[in-house]
């Protein structure tokens, strides 16, 4: 009688199955989909587990980003050159497009530009006529996020009611919508911080260079560690320092801060995740600290 080995699998290995199986929920019941790739870390786990889960044929689906115009170019060439090297389509469409037709009206020239790519999401979904757009959003980042489903429905006019969502009981999901509706998708809605870290170590995945720590002029400005930048100049009484920083998320530079930190290995990153007391968004994304851009408000204005 021959015994089976029987494997044990680590948490990460769970995670991923269910990343993939939801990934293919997507491909089996919506048209039109399409992947959000940004060149972040969390985007850049979606799109190992794309491989994952399709190759080696094709992805099933476009890639998209929703550009502010004013994001870090180390992501924004990274973005590029892996898009090409995986041969998948990659969409680009900008908020300064936006701007131009008239459908963002920004305050002051100033103004961050991450809350308006909720008019330009929805503007591309219109005009490719996307019924689901999968997404690298985590439970774990934030409040409003927690409230999400992992097929999020979004009704004709794209807003999002945590109110009126659908029951996934049994991990049964369903991503059918009526045409004009939307469903995004969270395959990763389960992960947290450490798990991504743990995930790019384990893949061996590359990342864009400002994730590890590197030397930055920066200012200490209402408690965050500001980098000099033409967008973010120094303000008068402000004192110009470099200093060893990594960020710890991207996005739109007026409202993306780093992290003091000399971690500059995943391993160290690892370790350091598993010791911060300072949660990912809590000190890093500085659009999150204002009550009129909160999260749940651009969320039910149609952002990620």
């Amino acid at each position: 009688m021959t015994t089976l080995s029987k494997q044990t699998l680590s948490h990460l290995d769970w995670l991923e199955a269910e990343a993939i199986h939801i990934m293919r929920e997507v491909a089996g019941q919506c048209e039109r989909p399409v992947l959000l790739f940004s060149g972040g870390k969390d985007s850049i786990c979606m799109l190992r587990v794309a491989e994952k889960a399709f190759r080696p044929g094709k992805f099933p689906f476009p890639l998209l980003h929703i550009d502010t115009g004013h994001n870090y170019q180390e992501v924004v060439d990274f973005r590029d050159r892996r898009a090409a090297e995986l041969g998948e389509r990659l969409i680009v469409r900008s908020v300064e497009d936006s701007m131009k037709r008239g459908t963002v009206v920004l305050k002051s020239p100033d103004e961050s530009r991450n809350k308006h790519q909720s008019v330009t999401l929805l503007e591309a979904i219109a005009e490719f006529e996307f019924d689901c757009c999968i997404g690298g959003a985590r439970r774990d980042e934030e409040k409003a996020r927690a409230k999400e489903r992992v097929m999020s429905f979004r009704d004709e006019f794209g807003q999002w009611d945590p109110k009126n969502q659908r029951p996934e009981l049994w991990n049964l999901y369903n991503a059918r919508v009526h045409r004009g509706e939307n469903i995004r998708a969270f395959p990763i809605s389960n992960w947290t911080e450490m798990d991504v870290w743990q995930y790019v170590q384990r893949e061996q995945l590359e990342l864009p260079s400002i994730y590890y720590s590197h030397v930055r002029p920066i200012v200490r400005r209402a408690g965050a560690i500001v980098p000099v930048t033409h967008l973010t100049p120094v303000k008068p009484g402000e004192e110009v320092i470099d200093l060893q920083v990594r960020f710890r998320t991207v996005g739109d530079i007026p409202c993306t801060a780093p992290v003091e930190s000399d971690a500059d290995t995943i391993e160290k990153i690892v370790l350091e995740t598993a010791t911060t007391t300072i949660t990912e968004r809590g000190a890093t994304r500085l659009d999150d600290q204002t009550s009129d851009a909160s999260m749940e408000q651009r969320k039910k204005e149609g952002y990620f």
